[in-house]
């Protein structure tokens, strides 16, 4: 059986062993607290990339519509200059054949 001292002895390292343990749980404790916050605002940035990707091909459409626009300007501009053209050249005709 041991002796009294050897027993203190060994609980003082047992006590000293805990603490130290603590100190550790302690320390990881706080960093998981770290990673929870990390993890936490991963999250947000990853939501808030989504939305900024979907704001992106919405702004895409829309600069390809616009870019559309002046395309259809000139093609209504030279469809009516055509229609314009087969009208004077049709109201000529006609004249000459003497139905004007």
């Amino acid at each position: 059986m041991a002796s009294t001292e050897e027993l203190a002895i060994k609980i003082e390292k047992i006590d000293s062993r805990s603490k130290t343990n603590t100190e550790r749980l302690d320390k990881m404790e706080e960093r998981q607290d770290h990673m929870d916050q990390l993890v936490a605002s991963v999250a947000i940035l990853a939501t808030e990339q989504k939305q900024l990707k979907e704001d992106v091909t919405e702004i895409k459409a829309d600069v390809k519509a616009l870019a559309h626009i002046p395309g259809k300007r000139w093609e209504g501009l030279v469809q009516t200059m055509i229609a314009a053209l087969v009208a004077g050249v049709v109201g000529f005709m006609l004249a000459q054949i003497g139905v004007l």
